[in-house]
């Protein structure tokens, strides 16, 4: 992973670059450990060799995996960093596009890049925090 602060702001703007082979929400995760990030959002486009995406559902509350076991282009994947009572959290969405055109979408569970995931990085200007909503059973932004 490689990253260059654009600017100094506010708001901070990054670009982060992942290569062929990097774990995304390790590398993210540990990009926003290193900066310090309390909240920010990104964006990115690229491509993996492999992606989970999930489907969350409410009655299970729980993820439906829905693995992609092959080269993917990342068609879009925007999400927040967002700090919380365990740390800080990366929640993303994306649609990818496979070989025929067909389009598979959902929340991000897991991605190894191939060959490169260019990422844009927005530091918020405001702090927000997540909470655990047990309605739900997830971590949700808490303003």
């Amino acid at each position: 992973m490689r990253s260059k602060l654009l600017g100094d702001g506010p708001p901070r703007t990054h670009v982060v670059v992942l290569d062929t082979g990097e774990d995304v929400l390790a590398e993210l995760g540990a990009f926003a450990e290193a900066e310090g990030l309390h909240a920010a959002s990104f964006t990115a486009i690229g491509a993996f060799r492999s992606v989970t995406l999930g489907y969350f559902d409410l009655d299970e509350r729980r993820y439906l995996e829905n693995p992609v076991a092959e080269q993917v282009e990342v068609l879009t994947l925007a999400g927040n960093i967002v700090a919380g009572e365990d740390g800080r959290k990366l929640h993303a969405h994306g649609v990818v596009g496979l070989r025929d055109g067909t389009t598979r979408g959902g929340h991000l569970l897991a991605a190894v890049v191939r060959p490169t995931l260019e990422v844009m990085v927005t530091e918020s200007p405001r702090q927000v925090t997540r909470r655990f909503d047990e309605s739900v059973g997830l971590a949700l932004i808490d303003l």
